[in-house]
């Protein structure tokens, strides 16, 4: 039995974990091809104009799946827990708080129900909210569907989780070799599916790098439990936000600005690795960032950080990126 798991949208937010767990389950596992030209035509032909750009790459995933698996996995994101422990890496993406919740894209919830409507491929999807059973709970019922037991279940979900502490391990790594180099750093800051997806933002990390810059993902910014006393510094973010993806861009964003930069290289230490500037992606549409790119530009203003916003399309052009991309560089 091979389940189908489109890669776009929510599967870069945890990209090895369903693989893995299903792998582990037994089962082969088809991804959708990197994202090209073909899959975007698909997505925007058969989407509805309102939806952001990253919802129709999304559709043009599910189409290209479609006939070739016996299931699509698509979860029912609906809201994940405001405060992520280190307890709560194992959960799945689709959660909800059992106190306060923080929300996804209201376009998420309903991705299962218009993805049996688009395609002939049933869709295996399940909910996961804490506030009514407990995770692992709702892990045996998704184990269930596929016929399989608890224990066959626990397993496969404990393997995965293994794996994907071993990349975060990883990922902690390499986000300080680069925050120690001697390159001016960028922080690239959007979605998840927007920062990997090489085709959607037309290889901005590629271009950056060849411009000299060092880029470091936002998501890959690592929150320190004991971080090292920061200069006092104002901050304009003190707004609650509900979006589970706005909180988590904020908090890594106040996390890299106490990095502050060190004019003598040879006194340059942990507190001293401080970013040059500034790139936020947008998909066209979003009303997510809409809103939070107000704050995330307010809060390099404040420190006089170079800041570049760039919107992405199924138009958007290489050239015009690329143009606007050496413009910045030069201001830096």
């Amino acid at each position: 039995m091979t389940i189908g798991i489109p890669r776009a949208l929510i599967y870069w937010k945890r990209p090895c974990f369903w693989e893995s767990f299903f792998k582990n389950l037994g089962f082969e596992v088809l991804l959708s091809p990197p994202t090209n030209k073909e899959i975007v035509e698909k997505g925007v032909k058969i989407s509805d104009p309102e939806n952001c750009f990253s919802n129709k790459v999304y559709w043009g995933h599910l189409l290209w799946l479609d006939g070739k698996c016996n299931f699509i996995f698509v979860p029912r994101l609906k809201a994940t827990e405001e405060k992520v422990a280190e307890t709560s890496s194992h959960l799945p993406p689709r959660i909800a708080s059992r106190r306060s919740a923080l929300e996804y894209c209201p376009k998420f919830f309903g991705l299962p129900d218009l993805a049996k409507i688009l395609v002939r491929t049933p869709i295996l999807t399940e909910t996961f909210d804490p506030r009514k059973e407990k995770t692992e709970k709702t892990l045996v019922k998704l184990g269930k569907k596929l016929k399989k037991n608890k224990e066959e279940t626990k397993k496969a979900w404990q393997i995965a989780i293994l794996k994907e502490k071993e990349l975060k391990e990883k990922e902690t790594k390499k986000f300080f070799e680069k925050i120690h180099s001697e390159k001016p750093k960028i922080i690239l800051i959007s979605h998840p599916y927007n920062l990997y997806d090489e085709y959607v933002n037309l290889r901005v990390k590629e271009k950056l790098k060849k411009l000299g810059a060092e880029v470091i993902f936002i998501d890959q910014v690592q929150l320190r439990v004991n971080p090292p006393r920061s200069y006092p510094r104002e901050s304009v973010s003190t707004v609650k936000f509900h979006w589970e993806f706005g909180k988590e861009i904020m908090e890594k964003i106040q996390e890299i600005l106490k990095y502050k930069t060190c004019p003598v290289p040879s006194e340059r230490s942990e507190e001293w690795c401080g970013v040059a500037g500034a790139v936020e992606i947008s998909s066209f549409g979003c009303g997510c960032d809409a809103v939070l790119k107000e704050f995330i530009e307010k809060e390099f203003k404040i420190k006089k950080i170079p800041f570049l916003y760039l919107i992405i399309d199924e138009h958007a052009g290489e050239a015009g990126f690329q143009t606007r991309l050496e413009a910045f560089i030069d201001t830096l």
